[in-house]
């Protein structure tokens, strides 16, 4: 199909208007609809942290430990240079010094010092459980219509909570 607009060129954007109660459709060619403010998959901004990889990445000289693989899932460090993921648990200590210093160079430290992270104590996790268990029997005792019951593990949950 051939643009509205232009009629010279392909039409390769479809933009439904909708003004009031009227519906039309515009078949728009890259730049008409550019021009009309639409984005199209060539016109799309690319995500930042793709370029900025990419800008680390072509200012990496070849290191020699680029074809160095994880022994685990045999992810190379090539491959994270080009996807910024690695492919397992295991990639992060087989390049540890790689990573480091793309850290340093990226954060100014390799060295983590914001908030940590502080597991839950023993005690609240205890608690959490036996709050679960006994809602997940007082559901049980509701279904299966055990008012009695039901009522009893309901006290027990509020002086628990």
């Amino acid at each position: 199909m051939v643009c509205d607009v232009c009629k010279e060129r392909d039409a390769v954007v479809n933009l439904t208007q909708v003004q009031g109660e009227v519906t039309s459709l515009l078949r728009l060619c890259e730049q008409c609809a550019a021009e009309r403010g639409v984005e199209t998959l060539a016109s799309t901004p690319k995500h930042p942290l793709g370029e900025f990889l990419h800008a680390v990445q072509q200012q990496i000289t070849p290191v020699a430990g680029d074809a160095m693989r994880c022994a685990f899932c045999s992810f190379s460090l090539r491959e994270f240079r080009a996807t910024g993921r690695l492919g397992c648990a295991q990639c992060y200590s087989t390049f540890e010094r790689s990573l480091r210093d793309l850290l340093r160079r990226v954060h100014g430290s390799s060295r983590h010092v914001g908030r940590r992270y502080e597991p839950p104590k023993p005690e609240l996790l205890e608690h959490v459980s036996l709050l679960g268990g006994l809602r997940d029997r007082l559901r049980r005792a509701i279904e299966s219509e055990q008012f009695e019951v039901a009522a009893d593990l309901r006290d027990r949950i509020k002086v628990l909570e």
